[in-house]
């Protein structure tokens, strides 16, 4: 057991959810972005006008994303399991 191989699945762990978080935010952030720069041509200052695009942009993105998302959780999963003969070994 050495201490490089918690490392190593630390970082790839971290990696995955950097990704998989960056796959729901950005484009929240982005129809954000688009909105805010309606609100600020039109002087618009209603909350729920920049809310719910993000809401809705973000769940649209659960729903397309969400079958990648679980088979990249599912493969580093795997690739965990193989690894505890390595680990243990």
């Amino acid at each position: 057991m050495e201490p490089e191989v918690f490392v190593d699945i630390l970082s790839d762990s971290l990696f995955i959810v950097i990704k998989l978080v960056t796959a729901i935010v950005l484009p929240g952030l982005m129809i954000g972005l688009v909105v805010a720069v309606f609100q600020a041509a039109t002087s618009i200052n209603e909350q729920t006008l920049s809310f719910l695009p993000r809401l809705i942009i973000t769940i649209v993105a659960l729903i397309y994303g969400g079958h990648w998302m679980t088979q990249v959780l599912m493969d580093f999963f795997n690739q965990l399991v193989l690894q505890i003969p390595e680990i243990a070994g």
